[in-house]
């Protein structure tokens, strides 16, 4: 539940009963430019005094955002934004205030915002989104009454800007990327596959959308033998390959979002050690940025088709799971050779995969927390893109300059199929040495998608300490807001 939001166009006043108060302010002239010569502002004197004691510049505060309590009581929060800046350093420089203001868990932020007619507009936005996003708690099991769960924010006022669309896009990024990180935070005894598809079937019938599973059972009927090789070392087996539907009249494009759902990832009989078992609840993480996109346009009501399908399963360890050297049938037909069982996600996407392009989308994009070598090559600050249309990994790109959410592009040419080359099937599933595994993974991949329009995202950025942007949090939801600005784009191809 994001926070209500109050507008008002006019600036806020002194006399404006506030207990926590950010202010955003135009960077203007730089390191010269001091509060005493810029137009008045909320708490101008109080900044002032505070950059004099700290032997701060006014432009500082873009970097590294200040606090102080005003005469009235209330904390108050201020930063400034280089429009100049792209949208990722504006996020962060306005997240980093916000931290400021929610560290004493308030009820309710005044957002006071500055500049000419465009400026206001872009602050408003990032304001309003990273208040949504950071005043919103993550699920918690916390029992302490030392240290209590914060409270999630309940209002949010904004001062000085006021948008008649009351910034419904704002709002369904923030909440498709609350839900993203929702479902990633939850522990994997509280997301077990069967516990997932029930979420989804839920939610499928509040937001009107047509849903669909293949278990288990089902997939071995219908030959997906990559996906059911990883799925047949659970009990019990309720693992699954769930299709939400999403159709609107004035639609002329359709989308597939694929997203890998590994609820838990032991690494099965290639069994991972502890340090990096830790943490592999979060490896459906890609799922869940997939339907938090879904969500997303569909709070938007972005004109659109949307095929969302969720690899729903677990990578465990026990005498009926796969194993290296077994050699298994994909649903297409091509026979692979199993070389390293923590190789899952390439096996349960590629069925997925399979039966997404069986639907002849205009463009398909997954979604996976794939490989290593990708965290490897990028950080946790980037994700890595894969794309057979030079095209669409152009618009990729500039999706993520303009999201805030950056992505880099990866080579995948036909070469790399050399190491993939097996003796006794059409593939190898992977390599033992792990040397570009993000590019093999993606060559692999590839083998699935037929002749569809499609792109590949490994999620590096899933996760980045003390957050990332806009967001706050560990774990970053990163993807739907990128997802969100592809598919305005998709939609306004066809217009």
């Amino acid at each position: 539940m994001l926070a209500t939001l109050t507008q008002n166009a006019s600036p806020i006043s002194e006399s404006t009963k506030a207990t926590h108060i950010l202010v955003v302010l135009p960077k203007l002239g730089g390191i010269s430019d001091k509060p005493r010569n810029r137009p008045d502002f909320l708490g101008k004197n109080a900044l002032e005094a505070l950059l004099s004691r700290r032997g701060m510049q006014p432009g500082e505060i873009s970097d590294s955002p200040a606090a102080a309590s005003l005469g009235s009581g209330a904390l108050c929060a201020w930063v400034m934004v280089d429009s100049g800046e792209s949208p990722f350093e504006q996020q962060t420089s306005v997240r980093k205030a916000m931290r400021l203001l929610l560290e004493e868990n308030p009820a309710e932020i005044h957002l006071a915002i500055y500049g000419n007619s465009d400026e206001k507009r872009v602050f408003a936005e990032l304001a309003v989104y990273a208040a949504w996003i950071n005043g919103s708690v993550l699920p918690s099991r916390k029992t302490s009454k030392k240290k209590p769960d914060r409270k999630p924010l309940a209002r949010i006022v904004l001062h000085g800007y006021k948008d008649a669309g009351n910034f419904a896009l704002t709002q369904a990024k923030a909440e498709g990327n609350l839900l993203t990180r929702e479902l990633t935070v939850l522990p994997p005894n509280e997301l077990t596959p069967r516990l997932y598809r029930r979420r989804a079937k839920k939610l499928a019938a509040s937001e009107g959308w047509k849903y669909q599973e293949f278990d288990v059972k089902a997939l071995r009927k219908m030959g997906a033998g990559a996906f059911v090789a990883v799925a047949q070392g659970s009990d019990p087996e309720d693992a699954a390959i769930v299709h939400l539907q999403r159709r609107i009249k004035r639609a002329h494009k359709t989308v597939a979002l694929v997203g890998k759902g590994i609820c838990f990832d032991t690494g099965g009989h290639n069994l991972k050690p502890p340090r990096y078992m830790h943490g592999m609840h979060e490896d459906m993480n890609g799922s869940a940025v997939a339907l938090g996109i879904l969500l997303a346009a569909t709070r938007a009501d972005l004109p659109v088709n949307i095929d969302c399908w969720l690899a729903i399963a677990q990578n465990h360890i026990s005498p009926r799971a796969y194993k290296q050297n077994d050699v298994i049938t994909a649903l297409n037909g091509t026979t692979i050779e199993i070389i390293h069982t923590d190789a899952e996600g390439r096996m349960v996407l590629a069925d997925t995969l399979t039966l997404a392009g069986r639907q002849k989308p205009d463009v398909m994009i997954d979604f996976a927390t794939l490989t290593g070598s990708m965290h490897v090559a990028l950080g946790s600050r980037y994700s890595g893109v894969f794309s057979n249309r030079e095209e669409l990994a152009q618009k990729a790109l500039a999706a993520g300059k303009s999201s805030g959410e950056r992505i880099w592009t990866f080579p995948m040419d036909a070469d790399y199929d050399g190491e993939l080359e097996s003796r006794i099937a059409d593939v190898k599933q992977c390599t033992l040495e792990g040397e570009a595994d993000h590019i093999l993974a993606a060559r692999f991949l590839s083998r699935f998608v037929d002749n569809v329009s499609w792109l590949h995202m490994d999620l590096s950025a899933s996760s980045n300490k003390d957050g990332l942007g806009a967001v706050g949090s560990d774990v970053t939801g990163f993807g739907v807001a990128w997802g969100i600005e592809m598919l305005s784009r998709v939609a306004r191809i066809s217009e």
